[in-house]
């Protein structure tokens, strides 16, 4: 049996928090041995609360390890560790390269299979294979299989049984009132619910009842939530004054957060809470589904087009986005109310 094992997934924030049920699991099942994870430096807060046999290894790939040679120089770094095996969560060019270096060593490696011929046969333009692939969860805990760990994925919350401390984001105050989180964008066009949409969710929510609506936006996006702060009493703004560690612990105490196929769709599920999924050029059935998320909270159209890709990057065919722009806002508006 293996006894120090390192574990990589550099990015993206989705996929890295879609390795946490996994590791908690596996760190479970076999105190004995030490797991090392080796991500981006800023993912820290989604492994603070892991068992004591985890040990977080954070670093800046753009600062400290960018270049020719740089794999070299992180391998030096990490065979010091002397771990006896290595998974490779992310299958990406960087991480190919260090399970070379680790390979050369006489460690044993697996690699994560994305499969990707099966995810052609999902977005191509005709006669999709719409058959559900297996989840991220599934793949990584194979590629912990390989390594000879055998357990079952067993998780309820990255705050255990409670839930995070608002003490540490005390500026939000005590809860009073029905909390719904909303999460309008997503790294690409083909899934984001068109603002104006959204809006209309947002202005029903607001006359239904007395809530607090926190709408998550970075960057360039504040600007139009901050519209929304002036026209509905109800909504508030969540920007990167936060951080992940308090938009964790504030998702754990959300009645529902309303999303996309997007990180904070899996940051919710991380802690628990229910989330109602917006889905457009993408689909659940490529396994990219939150932890725990009903298939009843999925809200999608079923159109020949779709998916049409997997990440949500390609350009609609039509021009026109019509597997978010034909989804009514009254049936978004439901799926969320049932929470509160």
């Amino acid at each position: 049996m293996k006894s120090n094992v390192l574990l990589i997934r550099f990015s993206a924030i989705g996929d890295v928090a879609m390795t946490v049920p996994v590791i908690h699991s596996l760190a479970t099942a076999y105190p004995s041995v030490r797991f090392t994870m080796l991500t981006n430096v800023k993912f820290a807060p989604f492994f603070e609360h892991l068992p004591a046999n985890v040990e977080f290894l954070g670093v800046n790939l753009k600062q400290d390890y960018h270049g020719f040679g740089a794999m070299l120089r992180l391998y030096r770094m990490l065979r010091k560790r002397r771990f006896d095996a290595v998974a490779d969560l992310h299958g990406v060019l960087r991480t190919s390269v260090l399970s070379f270096y680790f390979r050369l060593a006489f460690r044993k490696v697996c690699r994560i299979d994305k499969d990707r011929r099966s995810r052609k046969r999902l977005t191509r333009l005709k006669n999709k294979d719409l058959t559900p692939r297996l989840t991220s969860f599934d793949r990584y805990k194979a590629v912990l299989n390989g390594l000879g760990f055998n357990f079952d994925i067993n998780f309820n919350s990255i705050f255990g049984s409670g839930k995070g401390d608002l003490s540490k984001i005390s500026f939000i105050g005590e809860k009073d009132c029905p909390w719904i989180g909303i999460a309008p964008f997503a790294a690409h066009k083909g899934k984001i619910y068109p603002l104006y949409l959204m809006e209309d969710v947002i202005a029903q929510l607001d006359s239904a009842g007395i809530c607090r609506q926190f709408v998550f936006a970075y960057g360039r996006e504040v600007v139009q939530i901050e519209e929304w702060t002036k026209k509905y009493r109800s909504v508030e703004l969540v920007d990167n004054r936060l951080g992940i560690q308090g938009e964790l612990i504030l998702m754990s105490h959300l009645n529902v957060m309303l999303a996309m196929d997007s990180s904070n769709m899996h940051m919710a599920s991380l802690t628990n809470t229910p989330v109602v999924s917006v889905w457009g050029a993408t689909h659940p059935v490529a396994g990219f589904k939150g932890f725990g998320q009903k298939d009843e909270d999925c809200v999608q159209l079923d159109l020949p087009c779709r998916p049409c890709s997997i990440y949500g990057k390609k350009e609609c065919i039509y021009s026109d986005y019509r597997c978010l722009t034909g989804i009514d806002p009254d049936t978004v508006f439901a799926k969320v109310k049932k929470y509160l």
